[in-house]
């Protein structure tokens, strides 16, 4: 009786749905438990840690002052520690121990150390200590003791020290600012306009035209530009002149009192006495600063808009050469191709397509569109700049164009299911009332079928966003001096070396020399990746909805 039961029970297809509805289930709550993850690990990170000051006793009892903040606490095996010491009892089998960022690279030669629990003692922390953001050697911890301006202290009446540096700290950083506006933007316009100049000398001596005149004329630009440089450099060396007045003494954990340049400090706050607010508003600055800025300290520190840029701007171009090819391919397989063996064979191919491993599409776009088209191009259009390439190396075009033959089988495949789904019935009432078959596809066909072709392009950009192979070999880099969008025409300029939040996380969480101070930002930059796809997915698929909804009373009839 049992058995029949347990049997109707199967039959009736209950355990199989209860079955798929947990498999989903726990897929959801892996996904939603690493985007929490994720989001906890990246976001903490921008949180102002408090610095803690200790006494610390090691195995060779050896005591040293440690000031740092206590990043990691972990409960470990006894067995599993270098450092053991008669302290700990012989009956503990996990010992806690943390670890701390004590900064001061430079200085004490490391900015993480571990410690064991059992060797801190006199744990304190002191609303004087200062955290110090540095352009280079990452962070300073320590007691500040003066602010001098041209070597001299400054002793302003009236005034506590903290908020005499606070207020120089806002004046080098506008310093700061004009000689990075001189020698990015200015000086970079002098150096692109000079590089224009000599790339028309050269053509006019490839041509074999003795043009005098023309040449009289780069010549006196040439000088003007010049002129300008010079007034612009000695610009820079006032600027950088005023930079140097300014300069701190700190007392670091070892006691040794150290003189920092002003110029090399971003921004400087006492964790310890901080409110709530003032946390806040930190918090809120650092978020702004790593989604704005450029990235330093070989992208450990800073922020990584170049990356979000380089990212957005090549899947925004890959979109754009990927959709037409890819619709077009569907609607010749489908549409105007005579069915057979041939198009089967193509069928399969496109579909197996998808399953080629991404690297081997990075060395296609290397050999293909990078030494072959972009090489002829350059010798075509570009002889001028030869030997330097132009198009004839890595650049966004190309990794763009990779990533498009990467995902035009996405693209195919879906654009074919959106086809075979129109009714034969509306092709041949157009082709009734005496439209052509191309006024029939145009006009009736592919616009019920856009919300499939979205479709094809919302999966197509989940998969090249997160690409980062291919794109090793094809255009991207460590460090991009300029973004590939500027003032200077054509203004998109497709042939330049681009940043990419895929190769970043590789990068920081692989090749970083200070893999303790970068696994925070693989994190904050992981999310930041999820956030951006899912906004250009929620983009793709509002698209797709309005035009579902515009068209699904054709569908009905």
């Amino acid at each position: 009786m049992i058995s029949v039961r347990l049997k109707n029970w199967l039959d009736s297809g209950t355990p199989y749905i209860w079955l798929n509805a947990g498999a989903v289930s726990v897929s959801v709550l892996l996904v939603v438990g690493l985007l929490t993850l994720i989001a906890v690990r990246g976001l903490g990170h921008f949180w102002p840690k408090a610095i803690a000051e200790f006494e610390y006793t090691d195995a060779a009892a050896s005591i040293t002052r440690i000031v740092g903040e206590i990043v990691e606490q972990e409960n470990v095996p006894r067995a599993r520690l270098a450092e053991i010491d008669a302290r700990i009892p012989d009956n503990a089998e996990y010992i806690d121990r943390y670890l701390i960022k004590t900064g001061n690279r430079d200085h004490l030669g490391m900015d993480f150390r571990w410690v064991v629990a059992t060797g801190m003692s006199d744990l304190a922390y002191p609303e004087d200590l200062v955290a110090i953001e540095r352009r280079e050697w990452g962070n300073m911890y320590g007691s500040l003791l003066a602010l001098k301006i041209d070597g001299k202290e400054d002793a302003s009446a009236g005034s506590p020290v903290w908020e005499r540096f606070q207020q120089a700290i806002a004046s080098t950083q506008l310093l700061h600012d004009q000689i990075e506006y001189i020698e990015k933007d200015l000086i970079g316009d002098i150096n692109y306009r000079i590089e224009r100049l000599r790339l028309r000398q050269n053509r006019l001596a490839m041509s074999g035209t003795n043009n005098q005149l023309a040449l009289e004329q780069i010549k006196q630009e040439q000088q003007t530009l010049q002129q300008q440089f010079d007034s612009y450099t000695e610009e820079l060396s006032g600027l950088y002149a005023q930079l140097a007045q300014y300069s701190i003494t700190v007392r670091i954990s070892d006691g040794t009192e150290v003189e920092l340049s002003l110029g090399q400090v971003v921004r400087a706050y006492q964790p310890n006495a901080m409110s709530i607010f003032g946390k806040i508003h930190f918090y809120i600055e650092k978020l702004w600063e790593f989604v704005s800025d450029e990235p330093r300290e070989a992208n450990t520190e800073g922020g990584i808009f170049p990356a979000i840029f380089g990212t957005v701007m090549m899947v925004l171009i890959m979109s754009i050469l990927v959709t037409p090819f890819g619709v077009i391919a569907a609607v010749y397989l489908r549409e105007y191709a005579k069915q057979g063996m041939l198009v089967r064979i193509i069928r399969i191919a496109v579909n197996n397509l998808a399953g080629v491993p991404s690297v081997v599409y990075g060395v296609f776009g290397l050999g293909f569109f990078v030494y072959f088209i972009g090489g002829n191009i350059d010798e075509l259009f570009f002889s001028d700049t030869l030997p330097s390439p132009t198009f004839g190396t890595p650049g966004l075009l190309w990794a763009s164009l990779t990533l498009a033959i990467l995902t035009v089988p996405v693209v195919i495949v879906s654009t074919e299911e959106g086809l075979s789904r129109v009714p034969r019935s509306i092709r041949e009432g157009s082709l009734a009332l005496g439209a052509t078959k191309a006024e029939t596809l145009m006009r009736t066909v592919l616009p019920m079928t856009a919300s499939a072709m979205m479709t094809g392009l919302i999966l197509a950009i989940a998969r090249a966003a997160g690409e980062v192979a291919p794109l090793m070999m094809v255009g991207v880099v460590k460090l991009a001096p300029s973004l590939p969008l500027d003032g200077h025409m054509p203004f998109l300029h497709l042939e330049r070396k681009f940043m990419h939040l895929g190769f970043h996380i590789y990068d920081v969480g692989f090749q970083s020399p200070n893999v303790e101070a970068a696994r925070p930002l693989v994190f904050a930059t992981a999310m930041l990746l999820v956030l951006i796809i899912i906004f250009l997915n929620l983009a793709a698929i509002h698209i797709r909805n309005k035009l579902r909804e515009k068209y699904r009373a054709s569908e009905q009839h």
